[in-house]
């Protein structure tokens, strides 16, 4: 039986440390000693343990110890048969996850309100989407989860498609029903594939929505650094026991790099391991604060902290109750504009703030005086800045209108043109607002009037746009011939 409050990375760091061994390998700055004001900035510690892969310390591309140890020990916390340790972040678990079950021409049902990081491996391995749209909540003006029956008639109207793609839970702490889709992927032939990206804690606490692993699913893509307490950029790629970990391992060394970082290695395992052996009990705090902000909010007025009355049994058929998502339309404000003002009039950094909400991201990290205030500034803003709605933006989620693959709008010749000339073209490339980091267009799509409305009204309102060329976003590359 696996012992959870092992730490082998971190251990044989410990043991590195000790011996006092002289550099004649990368990185460049030997400890530290060629590069003082990295130090300065990052202490001796960190900077000391920022080695090479070497016998004693193992290597990521092929793991045979202490990576391999601490592997099998996520893959036990988390309830895998197979678990990967990523230093690309889960941008980088996504896309391994995905291009483990696709190629070219290979179809992948999926819900449009997806991560970027989808719809890259998308275009880095040619598979094509087929879409189930989400429903739509119309008062808050978010996409939801994807209903059973909607994924039921995808699977029967593309019998051929390789995997069904499930987000557990969405930005907003949306959950689908999650094994009910994973049994009907797999009663079709089909993966189930899972981005968890803001589901960590979904593995360590009774309260929660279920994980991925326990819902039956093949692959999880799981942000350690978001409600895990890992550092940013360190992720796990979780594996069911019908997926060969030989081959997603190929996969994930096509794209994932030969000099793995021991800072973000060894901080999965030192998070793995307090997790394991914590995790119940600091997620049930966290459930508690997150509850205690949720009714403190409601109670100011105009603000519409959401949670588990959205349940429907279907599209909403759980919810992340560590989510604070709050809509903000009602005091007047778009939520980008409260994430302004919380930042740049109150020193608070919020998670992100949409044309009509916000998120605080609240996890193991968090204390009571913090919530508190947030919640006075929240109720100052109000007080202050509130005004009219009349004229603010409401719906969040436009349905598609999907013309050629990601890939191949992609690579085609393109030309580009000024924004509003665009009407009725073919994107070529993304645009998005980040975070959350959900494509307002994909490569492949059409554009239409609805989505520059769309782009121009997130521009005026202060959204942070990426993904085109253009980074002012007033031109756009769109396919040079035209369907």
């Amino acid at each position: 039986m696996l012992s959870q409050e092992r730490a082998p990375i971190y251990e044989a760091l410990q043991e590195f440390e000790k011996k006092r061994v002289v550099p004649f390998d990368v990185p460049g700055h030997k400890r530290g000693r060629g590069n003082p004001e990295l130090v300065s900035l990052l202490g001796e510690k960190c900077v000391g343990i920022d080695v090479n892969s070497m016998k004693p310390l193992d290597n990521l591309c092929h793991p045979v110890s202490v990576i391999r140890e601490a592997e099998e020990l996520a893959a036990d916390a988390f309830g895998a048969a197979h678990a990967f340790l990523m230093v690309g972040g889960t941008t980088s678990a996504v896309q391994a996850m995905i291009l483990s079950v696709a190629k070219r021409g290979d179809e992948i049902i999926l819900p449009r309100n997806v991560h970027r990081s989808v719809m890259g491996a998308m275009v880095l391995c040619g598979a094509v989407p087929v879409y189930v749209d989400p429903a739509c909540d119309k008062r808050l003006g978010i996409p939801l989860g994807m209903r059973v029956e909607d994924v039921r008639n995808a699977i029967a109207a593309h019998p051929h498609a390789k995997a069904v793609l499930v987000n557990n839970p969405t930005y907003y702490g949306v959950c689908s029903d999650i094994c009910t889709i994973a049994k009907l992927a797999h009663e079709n032939g089909m993966l189930c594939l899972v981005d968890e990206a803001h589901g960590t804690h979904f593995y360590f606490s009774g309260q929660l929505p279920v994980s991925a692993m326990e819902a039956g699913a093949d692959l999880a893509a799981v942000s350690m650094h978001k409600s895990g307490g890992s550092l940013t950029q360190s992720s796990l790629l979780l594996a069911g026991p019908g997926v060969s970990e030989g081959y997603v391992r190929q996969i994930i060394n096509l794209t994932q790099t030969t000099s793995g970082s021991y800072l973000l290695l060894s901080s999965l395992d030192i998070s793995r391991r307090n997790l394991a052996l914590r995790g119940k009990e600091a997620f049930e705090r966290v459930i508690r604060l997150t509850q205690y902000a949720r009714d403190e909010i409601n109670a100011i007025g105009g603000y519409y902290a959401f949670g588990g009355r959205l349940l429907n049994g279907d599209s909403v058929f759980d919810f992340d109750v560590t989510k604070l998502s709050v809509h903000t339309l009602d005091i007047g404000l778009a939520g980008i504009e409260v994430y302004d003002l919380l930042r740049d009039e109150y020193d608070i950094q919020i998670e992100f703030g949409d044309l009509g909400n916000i998120l605080a991201y609240l996890s193991i990290g968090d204390r009571s005086r913090e919530i508190e205030r947030l919640v006075g500034a929240l109720s100052e803003i109000k007080r202050r800045y509130s005004r009219d709605k009349t004229g603010l933006m409401h719906q969040e989620y436009i349905e598609p209108q999907v013309a050629v693959s990601p890939q191949e709008a992609f690579y085609s010749e393109k030309e580009m043109l000024p924004l509003d000339e665009t009407i009725g073209r073919i994107c070529s490339e993304f645009v998005m607002c980040y975070p959350p980091g959900i494509p307002i267009l994909a490569p492949g799509e059409r554009i239409t009037r609805d989505i520059l409305d769309y782009i121009h009204y997130a521009k005026e309102k202060g959204c942070s746009m990426t993904g085109p060329q253009d980074p002012q976003i007033r031109m756009l590359n769109v396919l040079k011939a035209r369907i």
